[in-house]
């Protein structure tokens, strides 16, 4: 911030010079002072908005351009892959804390699966392929648009139910966060 800050004088010194406008020019526009907008070009001046409107409105710009402000970021995640226990993982969210999501693609397992306990509760939503959950006593098997949700201090474990690669969309919640999913209304 102190960096982006630092730039503002330059950044006004510039756009002043390249729209060929004098201090004395500029001061009769906004109303600021001679000296404070020299001081504020060169650096001696914090820009406040007081001072940053009326120049950006001489100027005609917006006042995030005259500031140098960055461009609101694209809104997509784009995370990259991992390998975790033979799996990839792609997680989805950004915040630590709070609800997890999580894209896993998990091939073909051989052995016997190792159920997990831990705090939480988890929702599993298929997206390809069929999913075999072990909750406890059941053992399920999931095909693609089906979800389950469940308390992960329960033993548990999920992968794929045969020979090809499974991929499912996972949040995980601290213990009592739950995933509430609408359906539409059933039509009549």
């Amino acid at each position: 911030m102190t960096a982006a800050l630092a730039e503002v004088g330059p950044r006004l010194k510039r756009m002043r010079a390249q729209r060929d406008v004098t201090l004395t020019e500029l001061a009769a526009a906004t109303g600021i002072s001679k000296s404070t907008l020299s001081r504020l070009e060169g650096g001696q001046r914090k820009p406040n908005l007081e001072l940053l409107l009326p120049i950006a409105a001489a100027h005609r710009i917006p006042l995030d351009e005259l500031v140098g402000a960055p461009e609101v970021g694209d809104p997509r995640v784009r995370f990259t892959p991992r390998k975790r226990n033979g799996r990839t993982v792609v997680p989805l969210t950004r915040q630590p804390g709070g609800i997890q999501a999580w894209k896993a693609i998990i091939p073909p397992e051989s052995g016997e699966p190792d159920l997990r306990t831990h705090e939480g509760y988890e929702w599993l939503y298929v997206l390809a392929g069929q999913v075999r959950l072990i909750l406890a006593d059941h053992d399920i098997t999931m095909g693609p648009g089906e979800v389950a949700e469940f308390d992960t201090r329960l033993p548990h474990w999920f992968g794929a139910a045969g020979d090809q690669p499974v991929e499912v969309l996972s949040l995980l919640g601290r213990q009592g966060e739950r995933i509430h999913v609408r359906a539409a209304p059933r039509k009549g």
